[in-house]
Parts: structure tokens; C-alpha cells; sequence
């Protein structure tokens, strides 16, 4: 492009940046889908497997991944905090109820799993406020050497000048090919974001009232929601 080749090192930067940009949002794009697709298919499992267990133990060690399973993360943890107030009746019963000790251990779980869903977002939302202004820079930058040397060569009939402004206008099209796809990846990836952040909720919710009641309560609305979470995920 003649525009590349006449514009210096500050065309040239801003072309590299608009790549790394590029480079940037795409890596997030592809990374979040795939570790979205692996928690619909940890939640459908926690949904199949862990609530036909005949207990809350034999569920846990149904649900396989260890650490990286973050429904198997939630019910240990749920699970832990139980035993943890049981051992500790004298000293917590005192200031703390079984209730709220429990929901502070799921809610803390649940809090770190959002936010790691909510990691590398912010990159595709920088990128795609940005990448048209980065773009329009060296469109501008271009453009000013352009009339230089239209300037200096005393030729400013329509044919010299259209040719290189048509070029310059080549890097604001490069920032807007840029910000298309990191908009729209991440408004596609925040509605699966929520998706499976509603599944996580769902099942710490049901987890909590198992941990107290011994048995798991399902709510009418809250099932429908979860199913309709579960296939927003998978489109």
C-alpha cells in the first residue's frame, strides 16, 4: 500500500498497533468461547450427574476436573464450610448461623467465578472504542504528508490530490476492520457470560438449600430461566 510505503514510521506504528489490536481481540474471542463452551458443558453435567447422586458427596466425586470444574469448586466448597461449622459448633453458632456461613463460602466461590468470566473483556472493549480513532490517526498522518507533497511539487490538479487522500483513507478502514469484530465478539460474549453466570447462581442456590434442608429445592421460574441459560449458551 502507498500509503505504508510514503507515510514513516508513524504510518507504520500505527499499522502495527492496529494488528496487535486486532491480534488482541480475536485471541480473547476465540480463548472466552472455548472456556464458555467447556462451563455449559460442566454445567450440563453438574445438572445430569451431580443432583441423580444419592448424596452430596457421591455428587461431588461424580463431577470430575477437579479445581478447573467450577461446579465441583462450588459444591467442595459448600461442603467444606458445613463440616467447618459442624467442628466448630461452640465458637461459630454463637455469632454466626449455619445459613449465613454457608452463603458467604458459595457467594465468595461464585464471585471469583464471575470474575473470571469477566476476564480479557475489557480488551475487546478498549479495542473496539479505539481502534477507529487509532485508524483515523493515520489517516490524518497520512493525509498531511500527502498535501506536503502535493505542496511541494506545485501540482494540486484532482488526479494528484484524490490519489493519495484515497490511500490515507485506507488506515481508517483498517481501524474500523479492527472494531467491527471486537464489538460485536464482545457483545456476543457477554450474553453467554451471563448465561453461565445465571447457571452458577442457580446451582449454588439449590446447593445452599440442599446443605440445609438435605434435599434440593426447585423453583418453577428458576428452572425455566436455567434452561433458557442453557441454550442461549450453546448458540
Amino acid at each position: 500500500m502507498g500509503v505504508l510505503h510514503d507515510g514513516g514510521p508513524v504510518t507504520w506504528t500505527v499499522f502495527g498497533i492496529l494488528v496487535i489490536m486486532s491480534l488482541m481481540s480475536w485471541y480473547v474471542i476465540l480463548t472466552k468461547a472455548w472456556d464458555q463452551s467447556a462451563l455449559a458443558k460442566q454445567a450440563d453435567t453438574a445438572e445430569k450427574d451431580f443432583w441423580s447422586a444419592s448424596s452430596l458427596t457421591d455428587g461431588v466425586a461424580r463431577l470430575k476436573g477437579g479445581d478447573e470444574n467450577v461446579f465441583r469448586a462450588i459444591a467442595a466448597d459448600g461442603m467444606q464450610s458445613l463440616e467447618h461449622h459442624d467442628r466448630n459448633k461452640g465458637r461459630l453458632t454463637e455469632t454466626i448461623d449455619l445459613h449465613d456461613w454457608i452463603s458467604s463460602h458459595l457467594q465468595r466461590r461464585v464471585d471469583t467465578i464471575n470474575s473470571d468470566l469477566a476476564k480479557g473483556m475489557a480488551i475487546l472493549a478498549s479495542v473496539g472504542a479505539t481502534a477507529p480513532f487509532v485508524g483515523l490517526f493515520g489517516t490524518v498522518w497520512g493525509i498531511y504528508h500527502a498535501l506536503i507533497r502535493i505542496g511541494i511539487s506545485g501540482q494540486a490538479s484532482i488526479d494528484k490530490v484524490a490519489g493519495p487522500v484515497g490511500e490515507a483513507l485506507i488506515m481508517t478502514a483498517i481501524g474500523l476492520f479492527v472494531a467491527v469484530p471486537a464489538v460485536l465478539g464482545y457483545n456476543w460474549l457477554t450474553r453467554r457470560n451471563k448465561s453461565i453466570s445465571e447457571r452458577v447462581n442457580y446451582f449454588a442456590h439449590d446447593l445452599h438449600q440442599a446443605l440445609l434442608s438435605g434435599a434440593r429445592v426447585i423453583a418453577t421460574t428458576g428452572a425455566k430461566v436455567a434452561s433458557a441459560a442453557a441454550t442461549a449458551v450453546k448458540k
